[in-house]
This record gives C-alpha cells, structure tokens and sequence, in this order.
C-alpha cells in the first residue's frame, strides 16, 4: 500500500495529535507500506520522518489564501501536480484542516481519502473546510464520544471508524528506583506531587487544577504542582505568555505561588510522570481522547481527569472513580484528596495502571486499527 500522508508541521513540541500520527507513520512503514510525507513546515521530527518514509515532500499550504486568491490557486495545483500516485495508494490526512488538498488529491486522481479527526467539530466550519469534507472517503475518530460531535455535524455515522490513540509502553515505564529519581529532582520521598502535563492553553482548566491545589494543600502542607509544558493554541507568543503569567498571579491570589512549579516545555516527560504521586488533565473542552492519561498511567502514576468528551472511554473501571466534573474545583480537591496517597495504600495500583494501559491503548492495537481502515477503504473505493 501506498499512503500519501498530509502534516502540517512535523513537530513534537505541538502535542499528542503530532505524535501520534509519527507513531502511526512509522508502524505502517515498519509493515511494508511506503509513506510519501507531505508536510507545509519544517519541524523538529521532520529529519525521524525521513529515515522511515519512502519520500518527503514541502508543500505549500493545504488551503486557499484568500488574501492572494489567484497566486494561491496556482500554487494550489501546481502541488496536487507533483505528488506522485502510484497504484493501490490512498491518501491520509491527520486532521480536517487540510481536506481541501486531500480532497483535490482524491478528486484528481481518482484516489481514497482517510481524514483523521483528531479534533472536535469547530464552532463554524468555513466554506472550504465544508466543501473538503465532502470529499472524504473515509473517516477516523479517536474516541467514540468525538465520532457522536462529528455525526452531529452531519457526517455519516457509516462513514466512520473509531481507533482509539495509543503510546509505546516502552518509552513510558514504572520507575526503577522510585526514591533515586526523586533524589536526582531534588524532591523528598515524602513530598506529594501531582502533575500536570500538556498544552498550557486556557481550554485545559488550568486555573481549576491551581484553585483544587489550592484547597488540599491545607492536608498536604507540603505538597507541590508541577506543570510541564507551554502555550500553544493563542494568537501570538505575547499573547501566550500572559496567560502563563494570569496563571502564575493566581497562584499567588490563592497563596500557593511557591508551590506551583512551571517546568516549561520538556523532551521527555517519562520522569515527571515517574516522580508524581498522580497527575491530572482538568479539560474544559470536551477532549478527544487525553493522551496525558495514558502516559501517566503507564509510568504507573494514577490519572485524574475532567468527565468530558473521550477521557470516559480511558478511565474506566476502577478508574472511573478518578473522574470528576469539569470545571469545579472543589470536586477535583474532593477527588485528589482521595487518592493522592492511594498507592501507599494499595501498592499494586502502579500494576494495574499499567496494565489497563498494555491492554488497551497498545501502540500496536492503533497501527492495527489505523491499517484496516486503510486498507479497506481502499478496497471499497470505485
């Protein structure tokens, strides 16, 4: 099989959706598939992408420029011209964004289209999104509440297929030597941590995560917050670093400044996971999956969650009692409290953790998944 893939930039500084389509990538080129990597922005993952892909490709955009109609027309076909379709090929774009290019790539080359939507439906979807989407062959979720939003939307429910995001447990496992790693931290074994790891980005419920903290430090007086990561989704960088800062000015409004730690961006973020007593993703939006959870969960570190959009489908179980309500703070108080010493209590809980993750969210279960709706859309198509 031939798959033609659509990225906009190949970075692993963006978050899950990035990784997870590298992921996907390399275990289908891993299996015989040649990938023909289309990308419109140099990014950090580019040079890993072209070790495994059977060519790379810059592009120009996936989408009309409104602004220069008639230069971005011609640019627009002058693309769609140079990329090379072979037989048995289908092309494979890992977000809605860019589905007029793949689109025209189908629409010219009489070939199968597979969106991956990674994302919920936008609040208005603009003309050449709409007219895009049209010409999508097939479709892919990550959850079964974001294929529900989508249905919604319009799409039919028939047109798609749900494959839930994975990790490779290999590149996050249970800490060796647990007290040593806190030690190379500077953190004391009898520090509580909870962490928070992802986009610092105001649909993330970060000031509901900081004002819960807020609450249970009065029981854990030496507890700390660590918050990994950097603003992603704003206008501009300015615009991002004011609300880190609103966030670090609340912290001192509910007199936890000191202990609130922003870590910034990390390469790896195995260790905060490893050293952290749980961590929590405190989603306002309805979240598609939650990638954070399972990387938390398979370092063997307890995950508390908002109860919105996919994260039900991965806390579930004995897990369920780790939900609670987006938004209120002092549920998730309520919430953490409970837990925040459970693996004291329970030590086989790290085990579990992990093997709910091995069971269910394998990197190898979202390969075999992303491959059989590609091959059989290819086997569909006429």
């Amino acid at each position: 099989m031939n798959i033609i893939v659509l990225e906009n930039e190949p970075s692993s500084y963006r978050g899950g959706q990035e990784k997870s389509l590298f992921d996907v990538c390399q275990g289908l080129a891993y299996r015989g598939h040649k990938i023909y990597f289309l990308y419109v922005t140099k990014g950090d993952l580019l040079e890993e992408y072209q070790k495994f892909c059977h060519q790379t490709l810059l592009v120009r955009g996936y989408f009309f420029d409104k602004k220069n109609l008639p230069k971005s027309i011609l640019r627009f076909i002058v693309d769609l011209l140079k990329v090379p379709i072979l037989e048995n090929t289908v092309i494979y774009s890992n977000q809605y964004h860019d589905s007029p290019f793949g689109s025209g790539l189908s629409l010219v080359n009489h070939k199968p289209y597979v969106c991956h939507l990674r994302l919920p439906p936008p609040g208005n979807f603009c003309n050449q999104w709409r007219v895009g989407l049209k010409g999508v062959t097939r479709f892919i979720t990550i959850s079964r509440k974001t294929k529900q939003e989508w249905v919604a939307c319009g799409i039919a429910e028939n047109k798609i297929d749900v494959v839930y995001n994975a990790i490779n447990t290999a590149s996050f496992q249970l800490p060796i030597n647990y007290l040593s790693l806190r030690n190379q931290w500077h953190i004391s074994g009898n520090t509580k941590i909870i962490a928070y790891v992802g986009r610092l980005d105001r649909e993330k419920g970060l000031e509901t995560l900081i004002k819960a903290f807020s609450i249970i430090i009065s029981k854990f007086p030496d507890a700390m917050l660590l918050l990994a990561g950097k603003p992603l989704c704003h206008e501009d960088d300015r615009s991002g670093q004011d609300y880190v800062n609103s966030l670090k000015a609340l912290a001192r409004e509910v007199n936890v400044f000191l202990q609130v730690k922003f870590l910034g961006h990390l390469e790896k973020t195995e260790p905060v996971f490893q050293v952290s007593d749980l961590t929590v993703l405190p989603s306002l939006h309805s979240e598609p999956f939650g990638r954070s959870i399972i990387e938390s969960m398979a370092c063997g570190t307890p995950a508390v969650a908002s109860r919105t959009g996919g994260i039900p489908e991965i806390l579930t179980g004995e897990f369920e009692q780790f939900l609670f309500t987006p938004g209120n703070d002092a549920e998730l108080a309520y919430v953490i409290e409970k837990i925040l010493d459970l693996r004291e209590r329970d030590p086989d809980l790290s085990r579990r953790c992990r093997e709910h993750v091995c069971d269910n969210f394998s990197l190898e279960q979202m390969i075999n998944g992303v491959n059989e709706v590609l091959l059989k859309t290819i086997a569909q198509f006429k």
